[in-house]
């Protein structure tokens, strides 16, 4: 069985990258073989460096046009592709290499709440503000629009009375570490290569 070769995007802090992290080490089947950012200043580079994950800074002109972080995946053979908490659309070359080999995470329940510009404590604050009592996370691939790919799993949390944006966040965080990397294995049982 062909090794399945994972590249991380992030554009923040990095938890869920620190949680898939530590969720395969040591499985044989799967390598998360680089972490790339499009922020010097985000967390998760620093988390990369404790975890010994490779990684790489790239700007906005090396991943639309292809160029240095094409190149890069093309050299460490990644086969599969997991944004987490990564803000930029994905260009259409990229898509197009990796077909239903990028999966995103969104911390609402698509398809409401997605979009441009609908991410972080902006998500979290527009559900409140609508009156939903429940909000949750969705894992979905990725195609040429923000947040709009099949879905492939949805985990709920209830919102209570006096839940605040940040109350909110810390329960989709939760549900983010608990689901995400057991849904990134499924789904990468389910390719063929």
């Amino acid at each position: 069985m062909q090794l399945k070769r994972i590249a991380i995007f992030a554009s923040g802090n990095g938890t869920n990258a620190q949680r898939i992290v530590e969720y395969f080490a040591g499985n044989k089947q799967v390598e998360i073989s680089l972490i790339l950012a499009n922020k010097s200043s985000a967390g998760v580079l620093k988390r990369a460096e404790k975890l010994s994950v490779r990684s790489m800074v790239f700007s906005r002109n090396d991943f639309v046009k292809g160029g240095k972080v094409d190149l890069t995946l093309s050299e460490h053979k990644i086969n599969f592709i997991v944004l987490a908490g990564f803000l930029w659309l994905v260009p259409d070359f990229l898509i197009q290499k990796y077909q239903n080999k990028i999966i995103n995470i969104h911390p609402a329940l698509l398809p409401g709440y997605g979009g441009k510009g609908m991410y972080g404590k902006k998500v979290h604050e527009a559900v409140i503000a609508s009156g939903d009592k429940q909000s949750g996370i969705t894992i979905h691939y990725v195609n040429s629009k923000y947040d709009d790919g099949q879905i492939i799993f949805q985990a709920l949390c209830n919102i209570d009375d006096g839940d605040s944006a940040g109350m909110l966040a810390a329960k989709i965080h939760k549900l983010e570490h608990e689901h995400f990397p057991v849904i990134i294995e499924k789904t990468l049982d389910k390719l063929k290569y």
